[in-house]
């Protein structure tokens, strides 16, 4: 009972600590467009939130915990506002946004994985839904901001959360320990991400012919 009590709390830390990093990767993209206090936190519990929210309707985890539970809000104001206190310190970093999205990213796709099975779904269902909960806020706050989404153009991103997903999943039907299951498919996820960011891999791109 202990031990099953440790995980969980482990998996809720995971989640917060994932809600925390992208908040602060939507408020300093919302600060970029010079939007207003309430656009700011607006944007940032909506790149927190949003995908755990797609995540818990598509399992019926509902109301989803990212409305009902206060800890989210409160999270990703904290966030929010530290990043509108600390912005020349944020900008300073590179890449401060996907920085922070890299770290969300892991997070949330281990998280999401693992909350679907709790729920009793199979592993294809955890695996795609880890990679929901992962890219759904960042998806969101991308089209609010009237740009194309870094989902669909730059490096490495949903691939990273899918294989992040599918390394938490395969831990969990392994029996692994909780802390192997959870930080290195973390770890990987954020590694494959940060690596495509410094070293600029990509997917193949299929540009329009020349002629055209």
């Amino acid at each position: 009972m202990s031990h099953r009590v440790n995980e969980q709390l482990l998996f809720n830390l995971v989640d917060l600590a994932g809600t925390f990093a992208f908040a602060i990767s939507g408020a300093t993209a919302a600060r970029r467009c010079n939007l207003d206090l309430f656009g700011i936190l607006a944007i940032a519990y909506i790149t927190a939130c949003g995908g755990g929210i797609a995540r818990d309707l598509c399992i019926g985890a509902v109301p989803p915990a990212g409305l009902s539970d206060w800890r989210y809000l409160l999270t990703a104001v904290i966030a929010a506002l530290l990043t509108i206190v600390a912005y020349p310190w944020v900008e300073r970093l590179t890449y401060p946004v996907r920085l922070f999205d890299a770290m969300g990213l892991g997070l949330f796709a281990v998280y999401g994985a693992h909350k679907a099975l709790v729920f009793g779904y199979n592993a294809e269902v955890a695996i795609l839904l880890g990679m929901i909960t992962a890219v759904g806020g960042g998806m969101a706050r991308d089209v609010l901001l009237a740009r194309v989404s870094i989902v669909l153009q730059q490096e490495i991103y949903a691939l990273a959360a899918l294989a992040g997903a599918a390394l938490a999943v395969l831990g969990e039907y392994l029996h692994w320990p909780a802390v192997w299951a959870t930080w290195l498919p973390i770890l990987f996820c954020f590694g494959l991400r940060f690596a495509s960011l410094h070293w600029h891999w990509n997917l193949p791109r299929f540009g329009r012919p020349r002629n055209e």
